[in-house]
């Protein structure tokens, strides 16, 4: 297969066709049903009206990597799981404890310790994702495979409103998707080991790996959910 692109040509509709049918070839090529794959689209800067027509094109996952942007979306944006994938601070949880099916971006005890405080206060159950910087990248947050271990068991221990649902990692940018399959090996892994403990606030269901130009990467080494922005809005416009 190719490596990833864009198609700036193509309008939101065909570009999301597009990264389905891409989907579907990747799932198959690793002997795996297309139909476990979850898109999300990320919305990093794209309007209200970008993400709706998405959304009309079949989207039911959206990802924002700043909690300002989905406040200032969430009520013009149609009926839709929203999912926080970004670095999150422990005094912005408050906004969006309400408001997110997913927290991806979980790297310290003191942020899950936080999350579980709002959840308590809401009286819910939130879902997270432990963020693995598996290159050990010092750009990158993300806690080392490793340390994975530990952090989790300190969760679990300790947080009685969240539950802990799979990991997230992002690996380096590489001319060539290939070079990254390692690290995404690296986190499947860890992905593994994890499906095979039982606990009550353990359930370790996703794996979100992979963005516009390495999905097809990720989903060769076991990813089951992937973040595309770029491939599916064009490039992001900044202000």
């Amino acid at each position: 297969m190719d490596s990833d692109g864009v198609k700036g040509s193509m309008g939101i509709r065909e570009n999301i066709a597009d990264i389905r049918r891409r989907i579907d070839e990747y799932a198959r090529e690793a002997g795996r049903d297309p139909g476990e794959v979850r898109l999300i689209a990320v919305s990093k800067t794209r309007t209200p009206q970008e993400i709706n027509e998405a959304i009309a094109a079949g989207v039911t996952d959206i990802g924002e990597n700043k909690v300002q942007e989905i406040l200032d979306k969430y009520e013009a944006v149609r009926p839709v799981n929203w999912h926080m994938i970004g670095h999150l601070q422990r005094n912005k949880v408050k906004y969006i404890i309400d408001k997110v099916k997913l927290i991806h971006s979980v790297d310290s005890f003191r942020l899950a310790e936080e999350i579980d405080a709002r959840a308590a206060q809401y009286g819910i159950e939130t879902d997270i994702l432990i963020q693995i910087n598996a290159a050990r990248e010092e750009s990158k947050f993300g806690v080392a495979t490793r340390e994975a271990d530990a952090l989790v068991r300190e969760i679990l221990d300790a947080c009685r409103h969240v539950r802990v649902r799979g990991f997230m990692s992002i690996a380096p940018f590489a001319d060539d998707p290939q070079d990254v399959r390692p690290l995404f090996a690296q986190v499947k892994s860890l992905f593994d080991a994890f499906r095979r403990v039982s606990h009550e606030r353990l359930d370790v269901q996703y794996l979100s790996m992979g963005m516009s130009h390495d999905f097809g990467a990720a989903i060769l080494e076991g990813a089951n959910v992937v973040r595309v922005g770029t491939a599916i809005f064009g490039e992001r416009q900044y202000t």
